[in-house]
């Protein structure tokens, strides 16, 4: 069986097709499958973007937390500081170093953040807010004395469609020693 076309002068034509190939193209049984797959692909991506995305916030949100922390930690464990923690194990005792900063931040990493990527850099640059010298008869974590605190963190996305180079988060809490 043929299709026959009819022009505008009243020829008629015919062609090969067969009515199953017309059958066929009029046939939609199934095209909801394939539009439900491509919809879903499509509201997953976005749905698992926002996740890692809200991981991104997150990571974010830890290094300026813990870089405000640490720096906390370490202005009131100044060279004057006496307080009852001094009987406390070596690593949160009387003035806080460099390594007992890290170890502090090291200590309040939460779920969900990877503590290898974690950099801690603590400084006492020596000097007052204002910028000038401070006394430093006891060292530069005397009281009026600056500490400085940098955290870092590099965060890599887990979905393969987002940037796979990692980001680098960073954070410097800056503060006057009062002990």
């Amino acid at each position: 069986m043929g299709v026959t076309l009819e022009d505008n002068a009243g020829a008629v034509a015919a062609f090969p097709a067969t009515s199953r190939f017309m059958s066929l193209k009029r046939n939609e049984s199934g095209s909801e499958l394939v539009e439900f797959a491509l919809a879903l692909s499509v509201v997953l991506a976005c749905v698992f973007g926002i996740i890692d995305g809200s991981r991104a916030v997150f990571a974010e949100h830890y290094v300026v937390n813990a870089a405000r922390e640490a720096t906390r930690y370490a202005m009131v464990r100044g060279s004057s500081w006496n307080g009852t923690a001094c009987t406390t194990p070596a690593t949160f005792s009387c003035t806080a170093t460099s390594a007992q900063v890290t170890s502090f931040v090291n200590s309040n990493i939460p779920p969900g953040i990877m503590s290898s990527k974690v950099g801690v850099v603590t400084t006492w640059p020596g000097t007052t807010s204002t910028g000038a010298a401070c006394d430093t008869v006891n060292g530069t974590d005397s009281p009026t004395c600056v500490v400085s605190v940098q955290v870092t963190y590099a965060f890599a996305f887990s979905l393969p469609f987002l940037p796979q180079s990692a980001i680098n988060f960073s954070s410097t809490s800056t503060s006057t020693i009062f002990q």
